[in-house]
């Protein structure tokens, strides 16, 4: 799994668990839709630091939460 796609896997779970949408989760983390969406949909192979801090701060969660997960182990590289 490359790190684009496990971040866009992190972020859906999220979302569900927290019963929120794309639209939503945009809103509270002061970025675009298009901007999540793309991250989701794999368009964005490699967000800003920034942008994925936003979207921590908006889901009111951490970067190091964000990263801990089995998602993240064992990435293909993407360069």
């Amino acid at each position: 799994m490359t790190i684009s796609e496990a971040m866009s896997k992190k972020i859906l779970k999220i979302c569900a668990e927290k019963k929120i949408t794309i639209n939503k989760l945009a809103s509270i983390s002061l970025l675009t839709q298009s901007t999540i969406q793309n991250i989701v949909d794999g368009n964005s192979k490699n967000p800003k630091l920034l942008t994925i801090i936003r979207i921590c701060d908006g889901l009111g969660i951490t970067l190091e939460e964000f990263f801990k997960d089995e998602l993240f182990l064992n990435i293909d590289r993407e360069d």
